[in-house]
């Protein structure tokens, strides 16, 4: 029968304030990966066991599941009633929940018709015993076939939508919102769904423009059947402007909570945003010692019109041991590991060590060969331990240690050398910090000039930018880090020089979802004060490799001093660029061009070729990060050089 229209306006007011739709019941088909067939029930002398069809909804896509999940009748079909009148009951209980549903999903117009053993029902109970008669003649015999035909009629639009401030009836103030939040579609249908998006992007606009207390208090629709719209009054209370009030942290108890604090960049009294409170979490979360971080508004504004806000964390366990493998087809196979504690004392100082070991390129050849080529000479690594404090004494400053050994090995030069630092740095925000600290290092290279001892003393001095909107897969923002390091002669084997680098990369999603991004990375470092061949050659200039110019062997692109084969530079320059593109929320491809060289002068003079590499790559999103296959192709490729190159990892290449 026709959806009766006085009871139109208020039932529509119901779904559009928050209908929640049940879940289905389905059988059992290995989480529906082969679409198991559904088992019918079988005819019982104790029950009445019922086949449903929904009919009339070919041309509505989707309505068939919402009336599906709203009805009892289709949600309960693998339990039967014991009678004919519990099976009639069911039927006419479903007509109120299925006008919602249709409602909600637009159509105002619709007519739903019910029939059981091909007796009509109706909502108001007509024909129901009649029908639970006719369902008790099958009982043991047959299933009561029950059909549900719905005839949609037109899909409504959502025409008008006023807004208004409860505060005095008058139009909200736009400029309270943000254009993006009152852009909407003219053709808009008028689904609940799409009223409840809105809403909540008006109350997210508020609240982002120091709103936090706005909410909804009342969206009243008129149907237009003639015209077959809708329009909404949406009445909002946008409630005081407020700021930052005192912020309160609980949880961790095996933390020192000044050392929470020291992560908590918010000052009473700004501009109250939910970015900052994501923010908050963000820099919270950079701790290792914590697991998670909640931060949510105070119920009410204090004394001065701030809204406190409480921060609430979780200690994550305090050992952890992780590997991971690496391979190339020009540079060879690597593994990783480390073991590491994340809250040593109980100030969440964190000590871990790494361990890394992989196999050298092979003799001069221009690719990995495999296991027969295998020397224990050809055996590389590292192996490092650091520490942090963090939050010296409460403040922003924090405590860095470093010690390591590291042997080197390529086809230019071989190198093994020991280093130590000690840092302190300054966070003066969760993305912004600098470094400064003494750093010692020992070592012995072989290369075209000859056998080389030195020693290092040098005072390095580094910036950090982090604006990016995730550290391990980033979709908008940019980093920078920059660094320079003077070295001075204390000692017989010194060396003086002053060496640089910086890398600026950079990230912009071109959708809402991040499925299609642009990355670039502009890379340049110099060395000045010393000669090429007093420069220990692990401290030169090199490009080449999978996380620089991909194509080429791991710092085979620089200059050769005559020599016709690579030496290193004085100075680099390095570029890349990426299409990041999602095909499923798990996989993607990576489109990519690289582009780089290391020069013989203390500046790039170009006199060296920049050297460049296109390549395509694949990725696999998981819970810790992408996990990495690039394919690339030197351009201009010369005698000796690969081909094409495969790097493996995990993480992107910037």
């Amino acid at each position: 029968m026709k959806i009766a229209k006085r009871f139109l306006s208020a039932t529509a007011l119901l779904a559009f304030g928050g209908l929640e739709a049940a879940s289905p019941v389905r059988a059992f088909d290995l989480f529906g990966l082969f679409g198991a067939a559904e088992e019918a029930p079988e005819p019982s002398p104790d029950s009445l066991p019922y086949k449903i069809e929904f009919a009339g909804l070919d041309e509505a896509e989707g309505l068939a599941r919402s009336l599906q999940d709203v009805s009892n009748t289709w949600r309960l079909r693998l339990q039967a009633p014991p009678s004919g009148a519990g099976l009639a009951r069911r039927v006419v209980a479903d007509f109120p929940r299925l006008a919602e549903a249709l409602w909600a999903s637009g159509y105002y117009d619709a007519e739903i018709r019910a029939t059981i053993v091909g007796v009509p029902v109706r909502p108001d109970g007509h024909g129901a015993d009649v029908a639970a008669a006719a369902a008790e003649r099958l009982r043991g015999q047959a299933l009561a076939p029950i059909r549900m035909e719905i005839v949609p009629g037109p899909l409504f639009r959502l025409r008008k939508v006023a807004i208004l401030d409860a505060r005095d009836g008058k139009p909200l103030d736009a400029a309270l919102l943000t254009k993006k939040s009152l852009q909407r579609d003219a053709e808009e249908p008028a689904r609940a769904a799409a009223l409840q998006s809105m809403q909540a992007a008006w109350i997210d606009a508020l609240r982002a423009n120091s709103f936090p207390l706005a909410k909804v208090v009342a969206a009243k629709p008129t149907i237009s059947h003639p015209e077959k719209a809708m329009d909404v009054v949406v009445t909002i209370d946008p409630g005081p402007r407020a700021g930052i009030g005192e912020v309160r942290t609980s949880g961790s108890p095996g933390i020192d909570p000044d050392v929470i604090r020291s992560f908590i960049y918010l000052e009473e009294g700004e501009p109250y945003s939910p970015k900052k409170l994501a923010d908050l979490r963000k820099s919270i979360g950079r701790l290792e010692a914590v697991g998670s971080v909640k931060a949510e508004d105070g119920e009410t504004l204090d004394a001065n019109g701030n809204l406190p806000i409480f921060v609430q964390t979780s200690e994550r366990k305090r050992h952890a041991v992780g590997a991971d493998a690496f391979f190339s087809n020009v540079d060879g196979p690597g593994l990783r590991a480390y073991w590491t504690d994340r809250n040593l004392f109980g100030g969440a100082e964190r000590l871990r060590f790494d361990i890394e070991g992989g196999l050298a390129p092979f003799g001069s050849s221009a690719s990995y060969t495999g296991l027969s080529s295998i020397r224990l000479n050809d055996v590389i690594g590292r192996a490092k331990a650091s520490f942090v404090k963090p939050a010296l004494f409460g403040s922003r400053e924090d405590l860095l240690l470093d010690a390591g050994v590291v042997r080197e090995k390529t086809d230019y030069y071989w190198a093994y050398y020991g280093a130590a630092s000690a840092s302190i740095r300054h966070r003066f925000s969760d993305s912004a910090s600098v470094q400064a600290g003494l750093e010692f290092e020992r070592g012995h290279s072989f290369d075209a000039f000859g056998p080389h001892d030195y020693s290092l003393l040098g005072f390095p001095l580094s910036a950090n930018y982090d604006g990016t909107d995730d550290l391990l897969a980033p979709t908008n923002g940019f980093r920078a880090v920059a660094n320079v390091t003077p070295y001075v002669r204390a000692f017989g084997d010194s060396v003086g020089m002053a060496q640089s680098k910086t890398q600026i990369s950079g990230y912009k999603a071109l959708d809402d979802d991040g499925w299609h991004v642009l990355a670039g990375r502009v890379a340049a470092g110099s060395i000045l004060g010393a000669s090429i061949e007093n420069i220990p050659a692990s401290h030169r200039f090199f490009a080449g490799g999978g996380g620089s110019v991909r194509g080429y062997r791991y710092r085979s692109l620089s200059p050769d001093a005559g020599l016709g084969f690579p030496v290193g530079g004085r100075s680099l320059l390095e570029g890349s660029v990426e299409a990041r593109i999602k095909v499923t929320r798990e996989i993607g491809i990576v489109p990519f061009y690289d582009i780089g060289s290391a020069f013989s002068s203390p500046v790039p003079d170009f006199r060296s070729s920049m050297r460049s590499s296109v390549g395509l790559g694949l990725r696999y999103y998981t819970g810790i990060g992408p996990i990495r296959l690039d394919v690339a192709t030197p351009l201009g490729r010369r005698p000796g050089e690969n081909r094409f190159a495969i790097f493996i990892g995990v993480g992107e290449s910037f």
